[in-house]
């Protein structure tokens, strides 16, 4: 099997976008990557696959520490309800498994049906770490060109401060 990364590096190169990837055993969850990815340099992230009941589909990535309430987050994003999508969704339309989610896999949405939601911390940071669309590697990328990357896709990035959002409801 190919490694579903080469496509997103050699996209990333082309736009001269310098990356640098650690492998590491399967992480699943922020706790995994917690205890696991040493003294990695940077902001970490979690990463939300949903849909809305009107169909709408949402990539948000937030902080790892970042408290998202999941009761609000369509209030702040301007959409229905939301709910977790399923995993056969976010392989279909995202290219990857549960685990693996990162803003990287908005490359294989080629529908462009998927929101791309990016809290404000991580857009202001300045070294980020994602799954390069797989959970046995972490790529480091500076945040400028994190937005570079998705907005060469044909997203619009929805910035949201998730701490204002606590603090408005």
């Amino acid at each position: 099997m190919s490694d579903p990364s080469t496509a997103l590096f050699d996209y990333l190169e082309n736009l001269g976008i310098k990356t640098s990837t650690h492998a590491h055993v399967p992480l699943f969850t922020v706790e995994d990557s917690q205890k696991l990815r040493g003294d990695l340099p940077g902001l970490h992230s979690k990463n939300l696959f949903v849909k809305d009941k009107k169909d709408a589909l949402w990539l948000v990535v937030a902080e790892e520490n970042t408290e998202i309430r999941m009761n609000h987050l369509h209030k702040t994003l301007g959409c229905a309800r939301l709910s977790f999508g399923k995993p056969e969704l976010l392989l279909e339309t995202l290219g990857v498994i549960p685990g693996s989610v990162t803003p990287f896999a908005l490359i294989n949405d080629h529908s462009r049906k998927v929101n791309f939601a990016l809290d404000s911390k991580l857009a202001k940071g300045d070294i980020l770490n994602f799954h390069p669309l797989r959970n046995d590697r972490t790529t480091t990328i500076q945040s400028d060109d994190l937005l570079r990357f998705v907005t060469s896709l044909g997203y619009e990035i929805r910035i949201v401060d998730f701490d204002e959002e606590i603090g408005s409801f």
